[in-house]
């Protein structure tokens, strides 16, 4: 079976492809490093002739609020365009766990936009929704860091392995369309200051770790459960610990 990958070549697309593969299936990457541009549509129906599933784990380049609400709009109608045009049974598309309660952000404004043009449209769909990714621990700690100090909300966290994100995804695209989302998220849950500490001092980084009920989250301030699943997620094999330990090896 053909399944195009849109997003192909990046930290998720990459490994849906090799998955998918390892599988029997022809997983063609489509991204613009193999011609295929989401925003013009060039090389879009070319890529989805003959697939029976289309994946797009593609994502914006800029996550300023009118930029990355024109990408998810204007790439999610072409896939949709050509998907109709070339049959395509099934489209699947990652999203993030909590966008709906997150609208105070661009981001998960643009990421809702893009989940309400799916859920709309002819096409057989799946959403799946994942938490933050371990591999987004760092770019987190970064951004929440104010004159040297983080700065977080004592919420729920259940970050989860780029690689069973992509294993899940590849299970949904083998599967009947859901018409509806499935979640997927890390095998525990932390407080969200407690594993940003944890994992600082794990690095020997020795910046201090504040709880600020009021620190924002990509524009957005966070309630109790705004970013973990809910009943009957899925939950991927890999713990935090060895996630940990895997990165520091291959740092090393």
């Amino acid at each position: 079976m053909k399944v195009t990958v849109i997003g192909g070549s990046g930290r998720i697309g990459s490994r849906v492809v090799r998955d998918l593969e390892k599988r029997g299936h022809d997983a063609l990457a489509a991204s613009p490093n193999s011609g295929v541009d989401t925003l013009t549509g060039e090389g879009l129906g070319a890529a989805l002739q003959g697939a029976a599933v289309v994946v797009d784990v593609s994502n914006s380049p800029s996550f300023e609020d009118a930029a990355v609400l024109q990408f998810f709009e204007t790439s999610t109608r072409r896939i949709l365009d050509a998907a109709e045009k070339a049959d395509v049974g099934h489209l699947v598309a990652l999203s993030v766990v909590g966008t709906e309660r997150l609208l105070d952000s661009g981001y998960f404004r643009a990421k809702d936009a893009q989940e309400k043009l799916i859920t709309t449209s002819s096409i057989p769909y799946s959403i799946v929704q994942a938490t933050q990714f371990f591999e987004f621990i760092a770019g987190i700690e970064d951004g929440a860091t104010e004159g040297g100090t983080v700065r977080l909300p004592s919420v729920l966290f259940q970050p989860v392995a780029a690689g069973d994100v992509a294993l899940t995804v590849s299970e949904v695209a083998l599967a009947p369309p859901v018409m509806g989302i499935v979640e997927v998220a890390g095998p525990e849950q932390f407080r969200f200051d407690e594993l940003i500490r944890r994992d600082l001092v794990g690095r020997g980084d020795s910046r201090p770790v504040v709880p600020d009920a009021h620190a924002r989250y990509f524009g957005t301030e966070l309630e109790e459960r705004s970013l973990v699943p809910g009943v009957g997620a899925r939950l991927g094999k890999t713990t935090y610990g060895e996630w940990f330990a895997q990165s520091i090896s291959r740092t090393s």
